[in-house]
């Protein structure tokens, strides 16, 4: 069995920031920019996001692939869902002709086929043929340049993806000019028209209820201060009624929740609910939080006791409060009466928590950190990959 390399993820966003899904490439694990071949990146995306009975696992989100010649013909590719599926490849890929014939065949079974950076004024004709994307370097310096190529390209099927746009404001040009997709992290970086705001009342409502269900208050205080918000009530429920909770059976009201699961468990959702509502930061960084915190809390089950692996879970989350309420994670901590190992990590990535948190920060960024992350937690790189596919699984599962 070949080593294995780490996943590295960058979410697939919409012109209004929206995850259409994600783009999976390996991760080079040393010096001399060993890479794993690509179909070894195929078939283990099969194994762990296609469930033999309830089918794909990431419903309709779609996944870009890093591709190669030998990917193109594994036989994993069949357990893919051809819909939600792209394999990307370079120009220089498919000027050989059994790698054409090989893309042309998924596209004619409806794999998507992506060429990344293609040259849109000087690429062949066959090469523009057999794509369903192309990937593009947006230059704020050569707007109108790129305007009249967009143009053409608006008149065929091909779906143009921009890579790493370096600020919000050429994300909106691209938009204006009709991109349909950015892979990328610009998500991380706040908008500069984006005010301050702190908590909205639902927020402090949920708060609220979190300092009482870490109190133990009695139940009818709970349901008393829930009742007054409907759609939270709702919200609340149906998370922890999703796929993702795995309860046999239907949870249906907050006195029932807390006694099938208790009140930590409660204290999870509700730090799930409170990052959710927020009314500042983007679907991008509501599904990233949830990612983190899944993955921390699943990377942590092998090695802490199971009330650490939960406040895993409400470190994850938290990450990105800063960014989701629109105010620095100091205030953010002023606000939340949260542990202070808890509060260690959030601030400084340090105790006990801060390495899970770190890793989990690092599977967004192909910068060469999760392998020595990993390694510092002596977690192998099949574990993590594990953890990382099942996060997105779950994520997925809340149908947020």
């Amino acid at each position: 069995m070949q080593e294995m390399n780490y996943i590295v993820r960058e979410p697939l966003l919409d012109s209004k920031e929206r995850v259409l899904g994600f783009e999976l490439t390996w991760q080079q694990n040393d010096a001399a920019g060993t890479r794993l071949p690509s179909n070894a990146l195929a078939e283990f995306t099969a194994a762990q996001l296609h469930d033999p009975e309830s089918g794909w696992q990431l419903g309709d989100s779609m996944l870009f692939l890093e591709a190669d010649p030998v990917s193109l013909s594994a036989a994993a590719i069949e357990a893919l869902p051809a819909s939600s599926i792209v394999f990307t490849l370079n120009a220089m890929q498919l000027a050989d002709a059994e790698t054409m014939a090989a893309a042309r065949l998924l596209r004619g079974k409806g794999f998507g086929i992506a060429v990344k950076y293609a040259d849109l004024a000087g690429q062949e004709k066959g090469t523009l043929a057999i794509a369903s994307h192309i990937q593009i370097r947006f230059s704020s310096a050569d707007v109108a340049g790129h305007a009249k190529l967009y143009a053409a390209l608006k008149q065929s099927s091909i779906r143009m993806v921009a890579r790493q746009i370096g600020s919000w404001q050429e994300f909106d040009s691209c938009a204006a000019l009709g991109l349909n997709a950015f892979i990328g992290n610009l998500y991380l970086t706040p908008r500069q028209d984006t005010k301050a705001k702190g908590l909205n009342p639902a927020q402090a409502m949920i708060l609220q209820l979190m300092q009482l269900v870490k109190q133990n208050a009695d139940i009818r205080r709970l349901e008393e201060i829930l009742k007054r918000d409907a759609a939270l009530s709702y919200k609340l429920l149906r998370y922890i009624n999703s796929v993702g909770f795995g309860l046999g059976a239907e949870i249906q009201s907050l006195r029932h929740a807390v006694t099938m699961l208790g009140y930590s468990p409660l204290y999870r959702w509700l730090s799930l609910l409170l990052a959710t509502a927020s009314t500042v930061g983007s679907h991008s960084l509501m599904q990233a939080a949830i990612v983190r915190g899944r993955f921390a809390e699943l990377i942590g089950q092998e090695f802490l006791p199971k009330n650490e692996a939960e406040n895993l879970f409400v470190t994850g989350m938290f990450s990105l409060l800063d960014r989701l309420l629109g105010i620095p994670m100091e205030q953010v901590l002023e606000t939340i009466q949260l542990s202070d190992a808890v509060s260690e990590a959030l601030l400084t990535r340090s105790g006990v928590y801060g390495p899970f948190l770190a890793l989990a920060e690092a599977c967004e960024f192909n910068n060469g950190q999760v392998g020595p992350l990993a390694e510092a937690l002596f977690i192998n790189a099949n574990q993590v990959n594990q953890a990382h596919m099942a996060a997105l699984a779950w994520a997925q599962s809340l149908k947020l």
